[in-house]
């Protein structure tokens, strides 16, 4: 029954995408229904589908799942899959509970049932309609979105790819899934596709996140002459093909046939889940629509990279044993992961549009995750990624709630202003009470508040691994970014929440609708609670009171797992005093504001240099894009197309007319004309002679028969 179950999740999603696409197009009201009832079955097969995993035995070892023949190899098949194993069982969880949020989420955010603007046009936001009140005055509300089907057709898709990888049990299927996204990632953050930026935010996720992908593919097709299967229980559970492709050097860079291999997977996971130097995307896929931020950064898209990392982790970490020195692959995912998060959350600090430091903080997190798992902290990085999902789920969705509200008083004010920018808010505290204790939870546990949010467990594990596995640059590259991000977020909230309106939009900012705000509440006990299925043993006090059932649940993945050596004092004061440290200092800088940035007096040219993101889009535009444009422009479209292209073309044609001169001169006009001409001069001559034998007289007729007659018989007697 289970694995007929996995089967059907990701096709109920993907059922409501091609009812809404074929049949419900123009309705909105069946179009959500649809797609809640899509969400909702899928939600409620990944219930029952998770605690059949939890109370089922050996898992790991023995995963439920079925699978199919599909593709013919030889005299074999290839064959595809579903399975869940306590890897799959987790993410399936906060998948399911993030993607319906998401969904009911997306009804208030488009405006459903309200009216549709009169100069909205599909493809760019609505502009708000204009109303009669009772008193007979008109004023702007918010519209209804012109595209409103269409998004919740391709959430749908969207929400279908992610179970098809999540539930996949080869690498195959999960690329299936894992492109199918990257398209709807395409469709979506272009969703307002009249936008310039939008299109170009469309096009930098997509070619940006290729890049990854093309390399991902080498490593399956790598991982697949070597062992002949991509089934994760035939190559990631079997300890001899492990030790095999970690025992043979590959013939690049001196590394094993594993560490190539899940290298070249790692770069995909970079591509997909922002990581630098592919991070560029994700910051500019905030062009889309809120909840596809959200649907991006916590239910499907970044996570989908991180669960790819954590799914390969026997690769990278074969022959690997806690204690020993890193593998290379391991180094770089380690690494590449911590310089990320601090690099991420420095530029967090000089944002102003609410969304984007949301995103970059999404990087930085991200971060932490791959290098949890670069040092070997594998329970732990798959933990932050569950409560990851959660509280940035809330915040993205609490973000949104918030321009929302702004929206509504820059419509009521004619304030000409950027309903995204904090700088413009300030007091929407008291005017969206429950978007700010939401939010608040959200934020609280991204900082890692102590012992009460989910984000300080799964933080604290991360940062206990990395000092007890003796990585002490992880470790104090994780907490200075940790610092970071307990600062700039007080500082969002403080701009955001805090003191007096700064803006009229803000004064008339109001509170979201429930169909909004419940979605925030329910998120935000996960953000809360989470944290404490995965309390370590050894937690100073509070260790064994609760069983640390995450981490043996999910440790049981690998043969190994850190103890109590890992969690000493040292981590865990660090991250009370990054997290207490961090967010006290934000509210002391910020609490006061004035027109400018305090951080831009203290920082001056650094403050730029974090404001424009280390213009690193700027150089990757002077070394790539230019080159590219300047090849494709002056290259490609001037000397080899106009030139060796359309040079060929011309001179194919030019043969032609060469030929057919050459056959009308020497063959056409002589021959077939000259035939032609002969036979008509001939018979007209014949005419000429024979009319002049039609002289009118019996006579000469009767002449003309007698010798006819004698000529007759002359050859008869001849022949």
């Amino acid at each position: 029954m289970t694995g007929t179950l996995l089967w059907l999740l990701p096709l109920f999603p993907l059922v409501a995408f091609v009812l809404i696409l074929l049949f419900t197009y123009k309705q909105h009201a069946l179009s959500h229904t649809l797609a809640l009832i899509g969400a909702g079955l899928a939600w409620l097969g990944s219930m029952v589908v998770f605690y059949q995993a939890v109370i089922a035995p050996h898992l790991a070892e023995s995963p439920i799942g079925s699978s199919i023949n599909w593709l013919p190899t030889g005299e074999t098949f290839f064959q595809i899959g579903v399975q869940v194993d306590p890897l799959s069982a987790v993410t399936l969880f906060f998948v399911a509970w993030t993607i319906l949020m998401i969904f009911i989420y997306s009804i208030g955010y488009h405006n459903f049932g309200a009216k549709r603007g009169v100069d909205d046009q599909p493809g760019l936001p609505p502009h708000g309609a204009l109303v009669k009140d009772k008193n007979g005055h008109k004023h702007h509300v918010a519209s209804v979105e012109p595209m409103y089907a269409r998004f919740f057709a391709l959430i749908s898709l969207f929400a279908a790819a992610m179970y098809l990888l999540v539930v996949s049990n080869n690498l195959l299927t999960l690329y299936v899934g894992w492109e199918i996204m990257g398209l709807c990632s395409y469709l979506l953050i272009g969703f307002w596709y009249g936008k310039p930026s939008a299109r170009d935010a469309a096009l930098k996720a997509f070619l940006t996140t290729r890049v990854g992908d093309v390399f991902m593919l080498l490593g399956l097709a790598a991982l697949y002459t070597l062992t002949g299967s991509l089934n994760y229980q035939a190559i990631l559970s079997n300890p001899f093909i492990l030790e095999q492709l970690a025992a043979t050097t590959s013939p690049v860079l001196g590394l094993s046939w594993a560490g190539l291999i899940g290298l070249l997977l790692f770069i995909g996971v970079v591509g997909k889940s922002a990581q630098f130097p592919l991070h560029i995307w994700l910051p500019d896929a905030m062009e889309g629509p809120t909840p596809v931020s959200a649907m991006i950064h916590a239910a499907t898209m970044v996570s989908a990279g991180v669960y790819l990392a954590a799914r390969f982790f026997p690769l990278v970490s074969a022959g690997w044993e806690p204690g020993l020195p890193l593998t290379p692959t391991m180094t770089i995912m380690a690494a590449i992961g911590a310089g990320t998060a601090l690099f991420a959350a420095t530029i967090a600090l000089a944002q102003n549009d609410i969304k984007r430091v949301l995103a970059y903080s999404t990087i930085s997190q991200l971060g932490y995750m791959i290098a949890a798992l670069g040092i070997g902290a594998y329970a732990a990085a798959v933990f932050h990624l569950v409560t990851h999902a959660f509280f940035k789920a809330l915040l993205f969705l609490g973000s949104g709630s918030v321009i929302h509200g702004m929206e509504h008083g820059v419509m009521h004010t004619g304030e000409h202003i950027d309903p995204q920018d904090m700088w413009q808010m300030g007091g929407l505290r008291k005017k969206m009470p429950a978007t700010f204790w939401t939010f608040l939870a959200g934020g609280l546990a991204l900082s890692g508040f102590p012992l009460l949010t989910a984000g300080f467990w799964s933080k604290d594990e991360i940062l206990s691994g990395a000092f007890g596995g003796g990585q002490l640059a992880v470790f104090i590259v994780l907490a200075l970014a940790a610092l970071l991000t307990a600062f700039y977020t007080m500082r969002q909230i403080t701009l955001t929440f805090l003191g007096q309106p700064r803006t009229n939009a803000a004064e008339h900012a109001h509170e979201s609708k429930p169909v909004m705000t419940i979605p925030l509440m329910i998120l935000s006990l996960f953000a809360i609670g989470a944290g404490w299925a995965g309390i370590p043993e050894a937690f100073p006090g509070l260790g064994g009171l609760i069983p640390n059932w995450f981490g043996g649940f999910v440790g049981s993945m690998v043969h190994f797992e850190h103890h109590a050596e890992a969690h000493s004092l040292v981590p865990l004061f660090t991250s009370l005093g990054v997290s207490l440290g961090g967010l006290l200092l934000g509210w002391l800088v910020y609490r006061r504001a004035g027109a400018v940035d305090p951080l831009e007096k203290a920082l001056g040219p650094v403050h730029t240099l974090l404001k424009n993101k280390y213009w690193v889009d700027e150089v990757y535009a002077f070394l790539f894009i230019r080159p590219a444009r300047w090849l494709a422009d002056v290259f490609v479209s001037q000397w080899i197309d106009r030139r060796i292209l359309d040079g060929i073309l011309h001179g194919i044609g030019r043969l032609g007319l060469w030929l057919g001169k050459l056959v009308r001169q020497g063959f056409d006009t002589p021959v077939v004309n000259g035939a032609g001409d002969g036979l008509a001069n001939g018979t007209r001559s014949l005419g000429a002679v024979l009319r002049g034998l039609q002289t009118g007289r019996v006579q000469d007729y009767m002449l003309l028969a007698i010798l006819l007659a004698v000529v007759a018989g002359v050859l008869v007697i001849v022949l």
